[in-house]
């Protein structure tokens, strides 16, 4: 692998972050966001740090030769434990446990970190290596038990990652479901990267030489394996927002229907509520439901009991469930007395004692949405349509 197939990982891994960094600063006492941001900031420095090029930059700049091999090292152990720590946020949990188990990990894999360190310090390293630093050294006292703990460490990661993955992976479904697939499949490479890195470091401890497999083969495993990880953390925080709006703006437009019904009847110099184009789905369908609800009021005194229990009987006659039978008895209703409405311009007709029957919404916007459905589909509701049109104008 050369410069850019570092870098290029390491700027998506950035650019992710850097759309991430709003909702942070809006909402950073977020343990998930948190996470999720450091995660992308430590897997991006990885990359980046991971390079040859900057390999040789920061030798140089710091006059160490080598001191880039701890570096990476221990970006690669925080990135591990910011792994897990995320996992523990995003699954959830009683607040006192999730925060528990996250400094656990964090304190644990802090201290390889320091441990890293001070191998590093205490061993020597003369000649610069970029890409092989892990075989040539791997018989070189401390520098072979540095070597050989941030490999452990990073397997110890992988192999919960994998576990914790999966078993949840088995409770949950939707977006959720397969991001947690997508990550173990992730860490699958990383297994795969940790099997040719130790065999390489092994054999060389064993007077064999399997070099090849660390500078070679290892680090393609480790890009992909990071970069399908941080798709299954992303897949589902994005998938899930778009199915959310998807769901809300359906809903907007199923409730046109009844929207468009009781409007008919508002009354003259009824202030319209204009929506910017930029408004968010939410808002439009607490306003659409609060025109509804405002057209139920000014439908009132119009509602016939008796032509909605008359209904509700023909539908439940005719094999609907309890759900639907209401709905389109309801629909019935309304659509009636739009027309009363609309043949009483002066408002002096009352019907029966309708003042205070109102639709049955008592299992909030879904029986609108039953009842706007009922409007479209319901022969029921096309008969009384038929039977009173409104007038002219």
């Amino acid at each position: 692998m050369n410069g850019k197939d570092y870098y290029i990982p390491a700027a998506a891994m950035a650019i992710a972050l850097a759309f991430k960094l709003p909702a942070l600063r809006h909402n950073w006492r977020d343990p998930l966001l948190r996470s999720v941001c450091a995660l992308l900031t430590l897997a991006s420095a990885v990359f980046t740090f991971a390079a040859p090029p900057t390999i040789a930059a920061v030798n140089r700049w710091t006059g160490i030769s080598n001191v880039s091999a701890p570096l990476v090292y221990c970006l690669i152990t925080a990135f591990s434990a910011s792994c897990l720590v995320l996992v523990v946020n995003w699954r959830g949990g009683p607040p006192e446990r999730t925060r528990r188990v996250s400094r656990r990990w964090i304190t644990g894999y802090s201290i390889i970190v320091v441990a890293l360190i001070v191998l590093f310090v205490l061993g020597d390293a003369p000649v610069e290596r970029l890409r092989d630093f892990d075989t040539y050294y791997a018989n070189t006292p401390y520098m072979r038990q540095m070597i050989g703990l941030y490999l452990l460490a990073h397997h110890v990661a992988a192999v919960v990652m994998v576990a914790m993955c999966w078993r949840w992976s088995l409770q949950v479904r939707g977006w959720l479901r397969i991001g947690l697939v997508i990550i173990v499949s992730g860490y699958v490479f990383n297994l795969t990267y940790d099997a040719t890195k130790m065999s390489a470091v092994v054999a060389r401890w064993l007077g064999h030489d399997l070099d090849d497999l660390s500078t070679y083969v290892a680090p393609p495993l480790a890009a992909l394996g990071a970069l399908i990880s941080a798709l299954g953390f992303v897949v589902p925080l994005v998938c899930q927002r778009m199915s959310d709006n998807w769901q809300t703006w359906t809903t907007y437009r199923r409730l046109g229907a009844l929207w468009q019904e009781v409007q008919i009847s508002a009354p003259d110099g009824t202030p319209s509520v204009r929506m910017s184009w930029w408004a968010a789905a939410e808002l439009r369908v607490i306003q659409r439901e609060s025109d509804i609800h405002d057209g139920f009021l000014n439908l009132g005194p119009y509602f016939d009991r008796g032509l909605r229990d008359g209904a509700y009987e023909s539908a439940a006659a005719d094999g609907a469930d309890e759900d639907t039978a209401r709905a389109v008895a309801d629909a019935v209703m309304v659509t009636a007395a739009v027309r009363a409405r609309s043949g009483d311009p002066e408002g002096n007709v009352v019907i029966g004692a309708g003042e205070e029957m109102v639709p049955d919404t008592s299992d909030g916007p879904r029986d609108l949405l039953r009842i706007s459905h009922a409007l479209r589909h319901s022969s029921a509701v096309q008969a009384v349509r038929q039977r009173t049109a409104l007038p002219a104008g």
